[in-house]
């Protein structure tokens, strides 16, 4: 029963694999110059992989979910990256971030209201924690939420977003308490539209251009107390507990954009002669293939190993720091290296390692620098 349980789900995962390949190549790769060069956030995109299953993957069928795990999320991350990972990474945001947040600690009022069309792709959800003077350092956040009657009065901005102007919807951890306390932040819903909200600056990026990345900005904006996630004072906490998940999804973001880079730059040294043979040929090339290939599958175990240990309910604090922190150095190298492969052509746009190279490095800083993962791991393995 057990080897049957196991192959069923093997076919899902493989069904999976090949729906969102065959999709990413008809709708994602014959525009991924046009998004890039104009840093154009496809919201249709967006609507067609909701109806693909792909915008609420974690979310239970009850609530218009396709009632999926981790293994099958991590999957469809990894295709969508490795043809354009400012796809993957949105996708990611949405899933992991704000539409999981709800899920994990929101009433069952804010579920029935905000995940089905957070699932469907109707509605793209925005998660709000950093700040332009709090990056890793959220305690100190300076935006302030007080309690005025049955409302609370947001005041503040929050930086680096993904979907911070577009997102119908967002989640936003505000200071309810002292500054530092790690029990003085609550988590709040701020639909957009509501008054005092609205999206400021959008960055223009190094790489993950099709993503949209942007302030949020409240002003005396007006949030009634049925929208405050779980309890007053929780919202540090239960960010953790989310970022706990959302490096899982940005360590098998950065596998797929490594394999991406690598399978390009393998099919190219095959295809590339020099001296009258394909430069596959030169053992320079061919140990730099070989590394790469090894890098990519230590960390797709290592994101592996995170992924079974979140299904089964255990912590992953440690695990996933560890597959976030080598997965995303990986992509930088594989990607760097699938450069200096194309030589001169990878560095120009008409080839894809380029994006790649551009691309890999976010990986290494958000939900959490690569510097505060080696913090978050030798806490674990020191306590």
């Amino acid at each position: 029963m057990e080897s049957q349980v196991l192959d069923n789900r093997a076919e899902l995962v493989a069904e999976i694999a090949n729906s969102v390949r065959d999709f990413a190549e008809v709708h994602i790769r014959p525009n991924i110059s046009d998004w890039d060069e104009r840093q154009h956030f496809p919201l249709e995109l967006f609507q067609a992989m909701g109806e693909l299953g792909l915008m609420g993957m974690l979310v239970p069928t009850e609530y218009g979910g396709a009632g999926l795990n981790y293994q099958e999320y991590v999957t469809a991350i990894i295709g969508l990256a490795k043809v354009d990972g400012s796809i993957g990474l949105s996708m990611a945001a949405h899933n992991s971030l704000c539409t999981n947040h709800i899920l994990m600690f929101g009433s069952e009022a804010q579920k029935q209201k905000y995940l089905p069309k957070l699932a469907s792709g109707q509605w793209v959800g925005a998660w709000g924690l950093t700040e332009p003077n709090t990056g890793s350092d959220a305690g100190n956040m300076r935006t302030t939420a007080v309690l005025d009657g049955d409302h609370w009065v947001l005041n503040g901005a929050k930086n680096f977003i993904t979907h911070g102007i577009t997102g119908q919807v967002a989640v936003v951890v505000a200071r309810t308490g002292e500054v530092g306390d790690s029990r003085g932040m609550t988590a709040f819903v701020v639909e957009r539209g509501t008054p005092g909200f609205s999206g400021g600056k959008k960055e223009n990026k190094l790489g993950m251009r099709a993503s949209e990345t942007a302030e949020m900005i409240f002003d005396n904006c007006r949030i009634p107390k049925e929208n405050i996630l779980g309890e007053v004072g929780e919202g540090f906490i239960q960010s953790l507990k989310i970022l706990d998940g959302g490096r899982i999804s940005i360590a098998a973001l950065s596998v797929g954009i490594a394999k991406g880079a690598y399978e390009a730059a393998l099919q190219y040294s095959k295809e590339r002669h020099q001296f009258n043979q394909p430069i596959s040929n030169f053992q320079a090339i061919a140990f730099k293939l070989a590394d790469m290939a090894t890098q990519i599958d230590a960390a797709q175990l290592l994101t592996d190993r995170a992924v079974e240990l979140k299904e089964k309910g255990l912590s992953v604090n440690k695990e996933s720091a560890m597959a976030k922190y080598f997965a995303s150095e990986t992509a930088v190298t594989v990607s760097t290296e699938a450069v200096q492969i194309f030589g001169g052509y990878g560095y120009v746009k008409d080839f894809p390692v380029e994006k790649f190279y551009r691309d890999s490095k976010l990986c290494t800083i958000g939900e959490g620098t690569s510097e505060i993962q080696k913090l978050v791991i030798s806490r674990a393995i020191l306590k």
